[in-house]
């Protein structure tokens, strides 16, 4: 928080998730970047597994954070479905996580079982025409521009041509030289991604954000067809 894109990032990053963890700090409380990320998950619809890390302080008051938390679920208008949101208490260093805050828990594996059980999974699409959209831009130094994103539907592999699908409609073909999954907070190459992954891809030098990547228009098809078969994603922030 505090830099020039950050409402922006907080757009792109929800558009790719089918759910989020609000983590607080058990002492802290939500702070104003808080209900920012919050607001924007609701008006998504994105369920919400609500973490209160740091239980390890002396000063961490769970269960008044707790009520903060609550207060500001209310104030932002949720409804009951999403006032019952779940809640995790973890020491995040320690890898440590658990239902109740007189636990302090063996390992991370409640905040894991809370992801499973109340955060969908991606919806199985990898039949459908290829739709991943660009939420954002990075580069490698052998490899030129990446453009990361997730894949909406259908699947991409290295060698693909794809069509690259400006917010006019108009259509740009290049060659997919290399795809990353990410793991961590590193990338690791692969070979083929399937609908439901956010990945990095290589090869496209012209995209921008917003922009979506298609399969290639069959011979003949205008590129303003193949428009209009994508899926409208929401306007993002540049």
């Amino acid at each position: 928080p505090g830099h020039a894109d950050f409402g922006g990032e907080v757009e792109r990053s929800l558009y790719m998730v089918d759910g989020v963890l609000l983590l607080v700090d058990a002492a802290e409380g939500p702070q104003p970047q808080t209900r920012f990320v919050l607001s924007k998950a609701m008006a998504l619809g994105l369920p919400v597994v609500v973490v209160l890390n740091k239980m390890d302080r002396p000063d961490a008051r769970a269960a008044e954070v707790l009520n903060l938390g609550y207060d500001l679920f209310i104030d932002l208008g949720a409804n009951d479905a999403q006032l019952a949101f779940p809640v995790v208490y973890a020491v995040a260093r320690e890898g440590l996580a658990s239902f109740t805050a007189a636990d302090r828990g063996k390992d991370l594996g409640p905040l894991f079982n809370a992801i499973l059980t109340h955060l969908p999974p991606p919806e199985d699409a990898t039949d459908g025409p290829l739709q991943m959209s660009m939420n954002f831009l990075d580069a490698d130094p052998y490899l030129g521009r990446l453009s990361v994103g997730r894949m909406r539907s259908g699947h991409l592999k290295v060698g693909d041509r794809v069509a690259v699908v400006k917010a006019d409609g108009v259509s740009e073909e290049a060659r997919i030289t290399a795809v990353y999954a990410f793991h961590g907070l590193g990338r690791q190459p692969i070979e083929d991604a399937r609908a439901g992954e956010i990945v990095a891809i290589a090869g496209p030098e012209t995209t921008d954000i917003g922009d979506t990547i298609a399969n290639v228009p069959a011979p003949g098809e205008a590129p303003r067809a193949l428009a209009r078969i994508l899926i409208d994603p929401p306007t993002l922030s540049t």
